[in-house]
């Protein structure tokens, strides 16, 4: 018997079921692979209930949506051929009680037909269509929010409703999209009395569509290259909820990279756990070695043992990770878009046992390979023979397995570029750690010892044979930057929205302001509130159609950082550079010239598309095409919260299109509720939206982003202890054998200890100044460069991070150390 035959029999036999000595590789697979598992798990378990309730969260098999108005009589005709409709109106509106108690509200106007799928249900009571135009229900936070109860009256814009019902299940919500407010549900009929559509008044109309069998996509393919020039936006059921869908799926890949990054962090977990072990079969490997056993035999029976246990810890994970779906669901709750059930998705759970093999195959080629080649005399001498053979085909062995971890990586994303970047960081990372790894050993042997005895054995230490210093740098390196990373990103996010903006940030947004009454609105607020300042500009909806030479309805996929291509966008027009802008390229147009029609674009919106000066650009308005010719590119402050536009077009250019003025109102935040009550019964027809509210909401969104962010990178901070308990026992022989030493030469338990202490310290304070240094640079490029957010880290929280980090290595080292203490010398001297 010989080859792979019998390295399976003697592994087999070599092997413990409770896996003694290789417990660290099964909790670090577990952990890593666990986490990819849930990760993947919980994106397609959303993403999947997203697809399966398509047509109830459209509201139909397709939609087709325009802004200011409605279908024309040819476009109703059209739609009608297409199968069963169902039509609503969408539009912000103020809602005012009984005692002027008033708020933001979504106002959403349905016909008989509504829904089409799906049940409209309300509390206390069963499902109900709006034929009555008298009746309005509302959204349960409108309930709270105005003390209202069912039979309140309830006044909106002209009209006064009651109070039908409070609203259990609205089965299109999700699609509908971000709100300024509670939605209330009226009839079609009830919104013609409240007299809020008006020529100019910004309104959304939906056609919701059943086709029955009929193909969705040919379906809305056919309707928009019928009327491509109108400007209709077109979804299906397939993609109800795209922004949704895009968000989870982008999160999702996101916290997969950070899910490997924790794996790549298990994996210097792996490497130690196999190099204790085998550190423990040092006699083993031994006496193979003497009876004739070859090195690839020795590699071999070892790697089947590591295969067999990585095998039970990656199945664990995947189990832990299809469990832990429904219990996120359940945990999280209004934060998911969806409630995911459990669901068992192949593609995830294959990636995630792909990545763990992968990852532990790479990380135990060094120790294996050198079981296989130190000769047996060399293992017969003790701890400190430490010459090693093979580096080379470790080397090809962890670089083979790199390769395919990253073309898995690649070849699984939507975003390979971006997961490039980040595959790319995190060596560029690792590398680096590596090496400062191997400098602190190096310093460490060179610098002037201390004079006293523990202080200069504690320095020793970091740079002896079998010292782990460089595993321990690299990985508590990384996962001390990760978690660096992820608490100056979120306490700038939470800095910016809580403190700079709202210092910038006006106190109230007003839409749907008349032209004709702009003296008498802004006298009014000023009535109100004297030291208020007003700024108002045009406003009105439009679609890009055309850039450039090229016709969006061609495009196959909107180019990356494009968003401004998909559906409508605000648009305006304006004589003067707006405030907040700063000409890039190009320059502004002069009084005559602002007769042509041109258009100033945001920088990087030009930089997605391509785009150069004098390129023309198409818009769709009111369903009429317009063209003008590009004069200049914007940079835009946009966390200023002011009026902000990617297209900011000249007089010429837009100023006959039908359009109501949107306005800020810059004053103290106590005095809004005052200007409010002033301006709705003189403009009934007004939105009042309050900055406080949005940014809150805003800011629950990041910090549900951040919560979700830190639990990966939880996973990648249980790596990190796991690796450092690794360490720890991989060099169990050699602490061992010193501290033996110490005590034959007279040396306390306590002095052991302190030395010790002291080691830990010094390995964990070079950990978190690398981890500062990287984390604080990471952080600094994603939220300056990426979000374009100013730099306004907690510094608190950061040192709290490091703190944390420092703590936990020196106890986890020291509770390692007991063994080493117990350690009696005659009998450690025997075994030595």
């Amino acid at each position: 018997m010989s080859g792979w035959a019998l390295a399976w029999r003697l592994a087999r036999r070599e092997l413990s079921l409770r896996f003694k000595g290789l417990r660290l590789l099964l909790l670090c697979l577990f952990l890593g692979v666990g986490a990819l598992a849930a990760i993947g798990s919980l994106t397609q378990a959303i993403t999947g209930e997203l697809a399966a309730r398509g047509r109830v969260l459209l509201g139909g098999d397709v939609e087709v949506a325009i802004s200011q108005r409605a279908a024309d009589p040819d476009e109703r005709a059209a739609i009608a051929r297409l199968g069963r409709v169902s039509e609503t109106v969408r539009m912000q509106s103020m809602a005012v009680a009984r005692g002027g108690a008033t708020a933001p509200v979504q106002l959403k106007a349905v016909d008989a037909a509504y829904p089409l799928y799906g049940r409209l249900t309300v509390v206390g009571g069963g499902a109900v269509r709006l034929t009555g135009a008298d009746n309005a229900y509302v959204a349960p936070a409108l309930v709270e929010r105005l003390g209202l109860r069912v039979g309140d009256p309830l006044r909106l814009g002209a009209a006064t409703f009651r109070v039908g019902g409070v609203i259990a299940d609205e089965p299109d919500r999700l699609s509908e999209g971000f709100s300024f407010g509670p939605v209330v549900l009226v009839s079609s009929a009830g919104l013609a009395r409240t007299g809020l559509v008006q020529p100019g008044s910004l309104y959304e109309t939906k056609y919701r569509i059943a086709i029955g069998a009929r193909d969705p996509a040919a379906t809305v393919a056919g309707f928009g290259k019928r009327f491509a020039a109108a400007g209709w936006e077109t979804r299906t059921r397939d993609r109800a909820s795209p922004g949704a869908s895009r968000f989870i799926a982008r999160m999702g890949e996101f916290l997969t990279l950070v899910g490997l990054a924790a794996l790549v962090i298990a994996g210097i977990g792996v490497g130690n756990g196999v190099s204790s072990y085998l550190e423990q079969r040092r006699a083993s490997v031994a006496m193979l070695k003497v009876l004739g056993a070859t090195s690839a035999t020795v590699t071999r029976v070892y790697l089947i043992q590591v295969l067999a246990v990585a095998g039970v810890g990656i199945a664990s994970g995947l189990v832990a990770g299809l469990v832990a779906v429904p219990l996120v669901g359940a945990l999280a709750g209004a934060v998911l878009p969806v409630a995911p059930g459990f669901v068992v998705a192949p593609l995830p759970l294959a990636l995630a046992a792909l990545y763990g093999l992968l990852i532990a195959l790479a990380f135990c080629a060094p120790a294996l390979v050198a079981a296989g080649r130190v000769p047996a005399a060399a293992l017969l001498r003790g701890v400190h023979d430490r010459r090693v053979r093979g580096g080379r085909v470790a080397a090809a062995w962890m670089v083979a397995a790199g390769a395919a971890l990253v073309a898995l990586v690649l070849a699984t994303s939507e975003r390979p570029l971006f997961a490039a970047g980040f595959l790319g960081a995190a060596a560029a990372t690792l590398l680096l750690l590596v090496a400062l790894g191997h400098a602190v050993r190096w310093l460490a042997a060179r610098v002037p010892p201390p004079r006293r005895p523990l202080p200069r054995l504690a320095l020793a230490a970091l740079h002896r044979p079998g010292a782990r210093t460089v595993a321990l740098v690299v990985a508590l390196g990384l996962g001390l930057t990760l978690f660096v990373l992820l608490a100056t990103i979120r306490t700038s996010l939470d800095g910016n929205i809580t403190r700079s903006v709202p210092e910038r940030a006006p106190a109230l947004f007003v839409l749907d302001v008349p032209p004709e009454r702009e003296r008498d609105f802004s006298a009014t607020v000023v009535a109100a509130e004297p030291g208020a300042v007003i700024a108002t500009v045009p406003l009105m909806r439009g679609t890009i159609t055309g850039y450039a030479k090229t016709r969006v309805a061609d495009l196959a996929e909107i180019p990356e950082g494009a968003w401004a291509l998909r559906g409508e966008r605000g648009l305006t027009f304006a004589a003067a550079l707006p405030a907040g802008s700063t000409l890039s390229a190009g320059r502004w147009w002069s009084a005559a010239e602002a007769r042509r029609p041109l258009v100033s674009v945001d920088e990087r919106l030009a930089q997605s598309l391509g785009l150069k000066l004098g390129d023309p650009l198409t818009i769709s308005v009111l369903g009429l095409e317009r063209t003008a010719t590009i004069a200049s590119f914007r940079r835009i402050a946009w966390d200023t919260l002011g009026f902000n536009f990617v297209l900011v077009f000249s007089p010429g250019a837009l100023a006959d299109v039908p359009h109501n003025l949107a306005a800020t109102i810059d004053m103290p935040a106590v005095r809004t509720g005052a200007v409010t009550r002033a301006l709705l019964p003189r403009f009934p027809s007004l939105s009042v939206i309050e900055v406080g509210g949005v940014l809150a909401q805003v800011q629950t969104v990041v910090r549900q982003m951040a919560t979700a962010i830190a639990a990966a990178a939880g996973v990648a901070v249980l790596a990190g202890v796991a690796v450092l308990v690794g360490a720890i026992a991989a060099a169990r022989a050699t602490r061992t054998y010193d501290a033996v030493v110490l005590k034959v030469l007279g040396a306390t338990r306590r002095q052991v200890l302190v030395m010790q202490l002291l080691e830990y310290a010094l390995l964990a304070l070079v950990a978190a100044v690398v981890a500062l240094l990287l984390g604080v640079a990471g952080g600094w490029y994603v939220v300056t460069q990426l979000f374009g957010f100013e730099w306004l880290p907690d510094w608190g929280a950061v040192a709290a991070t490091l703190l944390v980090g420092v703590s936990a290595t020196v106890v986890i080292g020291l509770a390692g150390s007991l063994p080493v203490l117990r350690a009696r010398p005659a009998a450690s001297l025997r075994e030595l």
